[in-house]
């Protein structure tokens, strides 16, 4: 019993809660639960929690689902947030979509999970100040929320002083009105709105728009708060309603890694966002997930080598080996796995192999081995990806990164692929794209160490201390509890506890303080 609820009765609405609105309503947030659960009984004349969530499970209930959307979802935001995001629609995404329309001079544009409006506001407060020739335009700007409060007070266009709190006083006096304590927005960005409430994961008719040729959309700090179906059915949604070459902007903490491949990664004015592919993939640079080829030496690494020249400097003491002692396929190490062992369940044998021989760093023998597997086990991604680092461990940069490309290309939100990327770049003398891919291998997957260091020790050598201590002592962090497969693909030959020492010296080098 949790008060007066037994768990079963928390369990059921969390479901239903989950199938209507996608929300995730996790065991962190179980008094949060309780506490909704209990005003809606006594809202309703408590008529006991069984009879309450069997009426919810058996019909629709459109006005008690309000009431929900009312208590569940969150309602904080302000005008302009995330400035970034603001800056990369004028300068980037809104040129590049006006110009794909001049001839239609029609321009649609979507922010779904508005809350209170201040973001479709702010889109018309952008394109009014940077764009008054679309003022002869068709132009629609349409704020979606489930919130029916948040709705009409969207509707209504008052708001606080905080809500303004990072808008510029140049843009505050000219689109609000002060009144009493409160600011009034100017009719004219009001009109050049329309606010509706939507579900975004609802199934019944009319929940999401049906409208197809969305130009830009932003979905910010919607998706971090569902169960991975809905988060997917969302996106989903959003694929069909954007024109192709259209934009979508997800929140800072959101990425549409394993949700969607049928967007490309965009990296400018310090912000992450998505162009859905379509004709003008080419329009700016594109991105993917790098994989992981961090191949030093299996001894703590030099601080003053490079990357690259570490990995190089291991590849010389492994030939310099190869000659002293040819390498035989069957493992001769203590403790390894003899050859004709099966490799871990749906790893095809010879890659389980590849790995092994990784692992005893035997790059050359690895490569063979793949070129000998079947051609739909070479062509899958994680085997390309494999190959890769075969390479770079190998010192073959050039052919290393050739894969990366092709990984990119088919799938730009591939972390690893980003990461191994970045290593190629500063090989090849290119610091400043290393880093843009250690950045989008960081933005597709939080938890990745090796880009952290990676970056961290470009900024070093950049004299970025702040940076390099910042990535640093996030790398440390983030390898204590790195997957023991991802230390075995990226980590060089090195254990965790190796790595995280590493990461802690280099902080230290840079100025840090333990």
């Amino acid at each position: 019993m949790i008060g007066s609820l037994e768990r079963a009765h928390l369990d059921r609405f969390r479901d239903i809660i989950a199938s209507r609105f996608g929300l995730d309503l996790g065991e962190g947030k179980l008094d949060f639960v309780v506490g909704v659960l209990e005003r809606r009984l006594e809202a309703r004349g408590n008529p006991g929690p069984a009879a309450y969530l069997d009426l919810l499970g058996r019909s629709h209930q459109p006005e008690e689902m309000r009431a929900l959307a009312a208590e569940l979802t969150i309602t904080e935001t302000y005008f302009l947030r995330g400035a970034e995001h603001f800056h990369a629609l004028a300068a980037m995404a809104l040129p590049e979509r006006i110009r794909a329309r001049a001839a239609e001079r029609r321009l649609r544009l979507l922010s779904a999970g508005c809350a209170s409006g201040e973001e479709a506001y702010s889109l018309a407060i952008v394109l009014r100040e940077q764009f008054p020739d679309l003022a002869s335009w068709d132009v629609t700007i349409l704020g979606i929320d489930v919130n029916p409060l948040m709705v009409a007070k969207a509707r209504k266009g008052r708001y606080t002083p905080w809500a303004l709190r990072e808008t510029p006083a140049e843009i505050r006096d000219k689109y609000f009105r002060p009144d009493g304590s409160d600011y009034i927005l100017d009719e004219q960005i009001r009109s050049m709105v329309s606010i509706k409430e939507r579900n975004l994961a609802g199934v019944q008719n009319g929940s999401f728009p049906s409208e197809d040729g969305f130009d830009i959309i932003l979905c910010r700090n919607v998706l971090m708060y569902l169960v991975p179906s809905a988060a997917q059915q969302v996106i989903a949604r959003i694929t069909r309603a954007l024109a192709p070459d259209g934009y979508l902007f997800l929140g800072y903490a959101e990425t549409l890694r394993g949700l969607s491949q049928q967007f490309h990664l965009r990296h400018t004015h310090d912000s992450f966002y998505y162009q859905k592919s379509g004709a003008g993939e080419a329009l700016s640079p594109r991105f993917t997930e790098p994989p992981r080829p961090e191949i030093l030496p299996s001894v703590a690494p030099d601080a003053d080598l490079s990357w690259v020249d570490a990995v190089e400097n291991t590849c010389r003491r492994i030939d310099r080996l190869a000659q002293s002692s040819p390498c035989r396929l069957e493992p001769s190490g203590p403790g390894l796995p003899h050859a004709t062992e099966l490799p871990a369940p749906g790893r095809p044998v010879g890659l389980g192999l590849a790995f092994e021989l990784l692992r005893q760093e035997r790059f050359r023998e690895a490569l063979d081995l793949l070129h000998g597997l079947p051609p739909e086990t070479t062509a899958d991604a994680d085997t390309q990806l494999l190959r890769a680092v075969l390479l770079a461990n190998g010192g073959d940069l050039e052919a290393a990164e050739g894969i990366c490309r092709r990984l990119l290309g088919a799938d730009d939100l591939n972390a690893s692929a980003h990461y191994l990327m970045a290593l190629c770049r500063e090989h090849a003398g290119d610091a400043a794209a290393a880093m843009e891919h250690d950045r989008a291998a960081i933005y597709l997957d939080a938890t990745f160490a090796m880009p952290h260091l990676h970056l961290g020790r470009l900024a070093k050598r950049a004299s970025d201390s702040m940076t390099a201590r910042g990535e640093l002592q996030h790398a440390a962090t983030l390898l204590l509890r790195e997957d023991a497969p991802r230390i075995l693909l990226f980590g060089g030959g090195f254990s965790r506890e190796t790595l995280v020492a590493f990461s802690r010296a280099e902080f230290l080098s840079a100025g840090g303080v333990l």
